[in-house]
This record gives structure tokens, C-alpha cells and sequence, in this order.
């Protein structure tokens, strides 16, 4: 009896440590709104790992996202997610998985975006970038 409790346990405990998405971010380092947009990601149940670069142009053309260009590069799955893009447009982009994305941007360093500042929802536009690097409107998140 003892045992099956233990097994049942340490499945409940391996259900909660993997729980969120996991996804690499890569960023110059000592970079600070980075990091925050990190902690964001980690307080939305993320699991983020941060890797530092000094050649951030080598990643965003590595992943696909040069054409809509922002400070860091996360990995996720088959996609990248560029810069300061909110949670709700990641998981929209996971939920939807469209066959002609290869990445999602919030391109420059939007203010009041997730690490910016005060996020403020439905502020920050987000666009596609396909496989041959062309960019288009999604949406504001």
C-alpha cells in the first residue's frame, strides 16, 4: 500500500515540475528586459532556459525571425517568438499551429509589452514571419 501511494506521489510531483511549456531563450547577455520578459513567461507557468550570445544576428537568422527583428529570440516547439510578444500570442500561435509560420514578432522593443513596463493588453501588434522571411500583420495582443 505504501508503495502505490509513492508512486502516485512522485507521478503528482513530475506531473507539477513539468507542467508549462518549455522554451529556450536566447539573449545578449546581461541584458535586463530580457530577463524580465523571461520572468513573465515563468510567473504565465513557463519553463524557460536562458542562453547567452554575443551574436544575436546569427540566432535570428538561424530561427527565421531577421525580418521582424527585436532584442532576444525564444524557441518553442518548431516556432521562435521574437522580442516582447505576450503569452496570449504564443499560446495562440501553439494552439493554431499554422503550417506557413515559422515565427511570430513583436518587432522593435515595444513599450508597455511583457519586460517593458506595465504591460497593457491589447496594445502590442504582432506579425507573422513565414519561411521565406516575409512579415504580416497578425493581430495586437
Amino acid at each position: 500500500m505504501k508503495r502505490i501511494t509513492l508512486i502516485g506521489a512522485l507521478l503528482t510531483f513530475s506531473a507539477t515540475v513539468w507542467a508549462g511549456p518549455q522554451a529556450t531563450l536566447y539573449k545578449t547577455p546581461g541584458c535586463g528586459c530580457c530577463g524580465e520578459h523571461a520572468r513573465y513567461l515563468e510567473q504565465q507557468g513557463w519553463q524557460i532556459k536562458q542562453i547567452e550570445s554575443n551574436d544575436m544576428s546569427a540566432i535570428k537568422t538561424r530561427y527565421g525571425t531577421a525580418a521582424a527583428p527585436s532584442c532576444h529570440t525564444l524557441v518553442v516547439g518548431k516556432y521562435a517568438v521574437e522580442g516582447h510578444v505576450p503569452v496570449a500570442a504564443i499560446d495562440k500561435l501553439l494552439k493554431q499551429q499554422p503550417k506557413n509560420v515559422k515565427a511570430i514578432s513583436a518587432p522593435g522593443m515595444p513599450a508597455n509589452s511583457p519586460g517593458m513596463g506595465p504591460y497593457t493588453p491589447g496594445t502590442i501588434d504582432v506579425v507573422t514571419v513565414d519561411a521565406a522571411g516575409k512579415v504580416k500583420p497578425w493581430g495586437k495582443f
